[in-house]
This record gives C-alpha cells, structure tokens and sequence, in this order.
C-alpha cells in the first residue's frame, strides 16, 4: 500500500492548472497531470493505515465517507507506485467503469477520509485514479472486450447518464442485449450535456460510448418514452426494463419577476451552451448568452460554480453567485469530524476565474433574492435581495429569517437558477404507476433496485435523488446486478 513512511518523506502534490486568466479563453480542460515518476511518488504517500477508509463508501450524518463504488484505493496506489500501470488500470476497472469521468469530476470524498488527511493534506487518490485511466487509453490498454456466448435477453435501459451507462456496461459483459434508449440527440446524459466541456471533454465521454459501442451495447438516442415509444411497449418487448431517467426536475424560485426574459433554469443554459459548442463551435447561436451581462446565479453547488465559468468564457461584464446558507469554517468544526465529509469553505474553478477576472470571489452568503424587475420589454434588468440569518423556530427548527435594513439592488440582465432539482419527471412513473417515496423519487429498496412493477427496475437519481457522479455509478451496477439475478436467477456481477 504505497510505501509505509511515504506520507512522512512526500509531500503533497499535483499539477497545475493552466492560469485562470488563460483558460478563460477557451473551453479546453484545464487540468495536467505530473509527470509518470513524480505521480508514483504520489502513490507512495498511500499508508498501510490497516483500515482504508477511503475506500469504504459508508454514508455519515447523510453524506458520502470514502468511495461509494468501493474503489481499491490503496491497492492502485500501491501498483503505481510501483511503476505497475497495467496492473493498476485493471484493478481499477474492477470496481469503476468509468474512471475517466469520476477522476474529473468527482470531488473525491475518498480523499477526504484518507487516512492521511487526519493531520497532513491527503493522497492524491482522484488525480493517481485520473492518471491511471490517461494513460491507459494513451498506451491503447482500454480495448473493446467481445463476448462469444449471449443469453439471449434483452435489457432495455432508459436514460444515458451515469447510471444508465454502468448499467448497461454491466449487463453487457454479463451477455445480455442491452439498448440504451436517450432523449437527447447525443448519449451521455448528465456527462454529456450537463457538464460543461472544460469539466469533462465530451471526446473523453465519446471515446467510452464508441467502446461501448463495440462490445455490442445498442444506442438509440433521440427517443422519448411515451412520445416515441410508450412505457408499457418496452416492458412488453423487453425481458427487463432499467430506468435511469435522473432527477431532472428543477427547484423554482416563485417570486415576483419569475417570468420576466432573462431568467432561466441552470440547466437550459449549461446544456444550450454544450449542445452549440459541439455542434457548431457556437456559431448557430442556439443556446443562452451571457456576453456583455451582469449575470446572477443563485446556488452555490457544483452547477452554479459550472455556471460561472460558463458565463465568465461567454464573456459577462459581472457575475455573482447567491447562497443562502452562511459560509462555511474554513477549518472542520467540532461537530464535523474526520471521516465525515468536510463542511468547509472551498474554491472551486468557477470561483478562481472569477477572482482572477473581477478580483473577488463572486459568492455572496446568507441572502436571498426577494424580487426580480424588469424594463419596459419584460426583459430582467435587476434583482432585489436581503440578508438573512438563520434561527431556531418555536418547534426548534432552523429557517433563515431576513434582516431589515439589508436591502440590495443588483443590476442584472440574466439569472441562473441553481438551486437543485426536486426529483424524477413524471411521465413515465405515471404511465407504469411506479410506486413512489415521500421525496417523490420511485421506490425501489438499495440494494434490491425493484420498483413495484414487475421486471421494471430504477437506478441512480432517479430512485435515490440528486446525487454524485460516483453514486450514481454505484447505482448503475447495483440494478445491474440485480437485474441479472432476476434474469438468470444468478449473478457473477459486483
């Protein structure tokens, strides 16, 4: 596991970026990695800590401790620390499908509860496990794997995202006939379109289809359940139906404004702007611009950091990005102990171009919008906030609570909102009559995947609600395996 007085002798390092003020200019990846032998060096800070939390993947006060798809962190470590690439690769494949994707954009709870991480910054495990995966597509190790004997059954899945793709990525190597159905024009979901191109290159996501492709997994993209094909059409036709659909329905913010021109969901402008940048470069001008804006993101997640970045290389006069909760310590409190995920302010890339750009970070903490305005034409020109502070109730429960004479008038021509999303679509939970749960997801028990209509299983967001990359990859191979189990009455998935 490394080497045993590594984390004493190294210290912690990773690549540098390209500047912000650079790669503001273009929608490349950013992100290099060390050269091989000073990545090995990484891989020897990995400690014979006897128990790798890292890798446990345990849920603590509601939130991810270690890797959710039990990634064997020290072992890869180990390997490539040994110069052994190979061998890390595959070790690596054992447990992930798709490493490429969750080294970029996963933020890495396995670090977080690295061993190390107690007293000294932690393994570098996301940039060795990106490492790992480069370089395995760059020395051609990563190669279509062909199965001579089929089962001769056939596994719809609905929804090419992360769960979806493992799914399927799983059922086809246990020799099943697997067709992806997909909405979109392009698969990919979630990574595709969702993530914004400096994030995840979608080459890095084509390369993994068109492999996929090869080993027999069928593709039908531009199809709408219950618009192109009806629900009940695909579990008459199919002998197992996996629905991946995500959770893809926005939380709204109703007040006064809402309607104006130039208020939009997060997600019309991040997936506008990737589907134009791939087909065109931009030139159709299909998707929403925030050139020459003050732009407003209200939602401090990953998605509202996406969309500060997407704004800033759109060319935005301003940008600010709303949170309603306090900043967090820059410190771990004491209520927020190691292994748990650490509650703590962090810098993201969306805010370390903003700094570089306008000189300050653009989050602001402990507001809310109270109203949006607008011009003669019902375009947005402002936006109305107040401060708040949150407080106990009569009933004992927090809420914020705004503070008078706080008042602020922000000028803005463009709002993003970020604020998450309440659960899966309707439409095909109510055409199968999906029993649901109290947060509207469908049920179905982790672990077992089966919703309450027969041979229709549901994975990732769309069963569990809006959660990481890597979970929903641990979804997707969990339906997979159950759904196998129910087709062979076996399993040798994982």
């Amino acid at each position: 596991m490394g080497k045993p007085t590594g984390f004493m002798e190294y210290k912690r390092k990773i690549a540098e970026d390209i500047d912000p003020l650079v790669r503001i200019h273009n929608w490349g990846e950013f992100h290099h990695h060390l050269p091989q032998e000073k990545q090995q060096v990484q891989g020897a800070r990995c400690m014979d800590c006897g128990t790798p939390f890292c890798q446990t993947g345990i849920l603590i006060n509601g939130m991810a401790s270690g890797c959710p798809i039990n990634n064997l962190i020290p072992e890869w470590n180990d390997l490539i620390y040994r110069g052994q690439w190979k061998e890390a690769l595959q070790r690596l494949h054992k447990t992930n499908n798709f490493p490429e994707f969750t080294g970029r954009v996963c933020p890495a709870p396995c670090e977080a509860s690295c061993t190390v991480a107690i007293h000294d910054p932690a393994v570098t495990i996301k940039s060795n496990e990106c490492a790992i995966i480069d370089r395995g597509w760059q020395e051609g190790w990563v190669v279509p794997h062909f199965h001579k004997q089929r089962t001769g059954k056939k596994v719809a899945v609905v929804g090419s995202g992360p769960a979806g793709l493992s799914c399927a990525d799983q059922l086809n190597h246990a020799g099943h006939q697997v067709d992806v159905y997909e909405r979109a024009d392009r698969i990919g979901g979630l990574l595709m379109y969702g993530i914004p191109n400096m994030k995840l290159d979608k080459n890095v996501v084509q390369r993994r289809l068109d492999l996929m492709t090869a080993e027999g997994v069928a593709f039908k993209t531009g199809v709408e359940i219950d618009k192109n094909i009806s629900s009940q059409e695909l579990v008459d036709c199919y002998d197992a139906v996996v629905l991946c659909c995500g959770a893809t329905k926005p939380r709204d913010l109703p007040i006064e404004g809402r309607n104006l021109k130039g208020v939009h969901f997060a997600m019309e402008f991040l997936s506008s702007n990737t589907k134009s940048l791939l087909d065109s470069g931009h030139k159709d001008g299909n998707y929403i611009s925030a050139k020459g804006k003050d732009v407003m993101i209200i939602g401090g997640g990953d998605t509202g950091t996406d969309c500060v970045g997407t704004a800033i290389r759109h060319g935005c006069k301003s940008v600010v990005q709303l949170e309603i909760m306090d900043m967090p310590p820059l410190f771990r409190a004491p209520d927020n102990p190691w292994p748990q995920w650490p509650k703590t302010l962090k810098v993201d890339y969306g805010q370390e171009e903003a700094k570089a750009l306008f000189g300050k970070d653009p989050r602001e903490f402990g507001i809310t919008a109270k109203k949006f305005v607008g011009d003669d034409t019902a375009h947005l020109k402002e936006v109305h906030t107040i401060q708040i502070e949150w407080k106990k109730d009569a009933n004992g429960r927090f809420g914020p609570v705004e503070i008078p004479g706080t008042e602020k008038v922000w000028p803005c021509q463009l709002v993003l909102l970020a604020m998450g999303f309440l659960g899966p679509e309707d439409t095909v939970i109510t055409q199968l009559g999906l029993e649901r749960d109290v947060r509207s997801n469908v049920k179905a028990d982790h672990g077992k995947f089966l919703t309450s209509v027969p041979k229709v299983f549901a994975a990732g967001d769309m069963r569990r609600g809006q959660s990481l990359v890597v979970w929903a990859i641990n979804e997707g191979r969990g339906a997979a395996r159950e759904c196998d189990r129910f087709l062979r009455g076996k399993t040798n998935l994982k």
